[in-house]
């Protein structure tokens, strides 16, 4: 996850993911640590399965802090954007593919959904959210998939993400 670009955050979110940090590098830290010791106090390590389980916490753990880490050196702080029809990140779109066939979506970070919301993201820096990103209600974009297909979507609707 590290050398990507910039993700985009609402204030909200920052502090989320900020507070998670602290939280992981502090007491949840602590925690493992503790949890370990009293892991290898009870003996021979080979059997001892509270150990490797401890063990295999901290690494996650500690992935989960490299992630977050480099997820905030990147992230942009913005505020919600206006509610004016253009899209840009922080903004729920709605395309259509043709005939009627829409999809709705978070442009922007899975971070900024709310617990529990399963809107799906894209990324501003995927082909779709490049090409429409800037683009305003009723504009037509088309863009190359990954797959190298051309595909062309209209903006049916854009809107601020209310969590």
């Amino acid at each position: 996850m590290t050398d990507q670009g910039t993700i985009w955050l609402t204030q909200e979110a920052y502090d989320k993911l900020r507070a998670e940090l602290d939280d992981l590098k502090g007491p949840k830290r602590q925690e493992i640590i503790e949890k370990i010791a009293s892991a290898r106090d009870e003996g021979d390590l080979k059997e001892n399965s509270g150990y490797h389980a401890a063990k295999e916490d901290q690494g996650k753990q500690e992935a989960r802090i490299r992630q977050l880490e480099d997820m905030l050196r990147r992230a942009e702080v913005g505020e919600t954007p206006p509610d004016d029809g253009v899209v840009e990140p922080g903004m729920v779109v709605t395309i259509d593919f043709g005939g009627g066939d829409t999809e709705k979506f978070l442009l922007g970070a899975r971070e900024n959904l709310s617990e529990g919301d399963t809107l799906d993201v894209y990324s501003p820096e995927s082909a779709m959210g490049a090409a429409i990103n800037g683009k305003s209600k009723g504009d037509e974009v088309t863009y190359t998939a990954p797959n190298g297909k051309e595909l062309t979507v209209t903006v049916v609707d854009a809107e601020p993400y209310k969590a």
